[in-house]
């Protein structure tokens, strides 16, 4: 279960991934194509295929919106797109639960954390995260998708931005876990 990765650090309250992260691997290619190559259509399709699977669980059920991890403004400029986002879509598509990409914001444009350890990870995402509307929410039950979950650093950041938000509480999908 993904949510045993944040416990003591940010309250999960449910956790999933769609497949495991191997180097080298079909799955490496194809988020790598998702990332960097342009190809956006893979995460909404990988999202439909995930929600797919999340419809067997009452927990997803309960869920009022999906959030993506959002890209700062320049990286998403550079990019032409969100790649967590586009997962949302896939997501969103199959679960019928609308996307919120605008209220979590990327405040600070951090560096790339691929050859980052725990510790530099985490350094790297401390208050890189703001809320637009700390009450847009509250009394929700979001899902916070994201395409790999490494360390949990970028998702533990955005956790605890998410909870200056009263009553909410907060699920994980990632479509590769580490």
């Amino acid at each position: 279960m993904i949510e045993k990765r944040f416990w003591g650090k940010a309250p999960v309250y449910r956790g999933t991934a769609f497949f495991f992260f191997h180097k080298g691997s079909p799955f490496q290619k194809l988020l790598h194509s998702l990332k960097y190559k342009g190809n956006k259509e893979i995460g909404v399709v990988l999202g439909k295929y995930a929600a797919a699977d999340l419809l067997d669980s009452p927990d997803f059920l309960t869920i009022d919106l999906i959030v993506p991890v959002p890209l700062h403004p320049m990286r998403y400029k550079k990019r032409g797109y969100n790649q967590s986002e586009c997962i949302a879509q896939g997501l969103s598509a199959i679960l019928g639960k609308p996307i919120d990409a605008s209220t979590l914001c990327r405040v600070h444009e951090n560096t790339t954390q691929t050859k980052k350890s725990v510790y530099e990870r985490y350094e790297n995402t401390e208050g890189i995260f703001e809320l637009m509307n700390k009450n847009t929410f509250s009394g929700k039950h979001i899902l916070l998708v994201d395409d790999v979950l490494t360390t949990g650093s970028t998702l533990e950041a955005c956790i605890q931005t998410l909870l200056e938000t009263e009553n909410i509480k907060i699920s994980i999908f990632t479509l590769a876990v580490a």
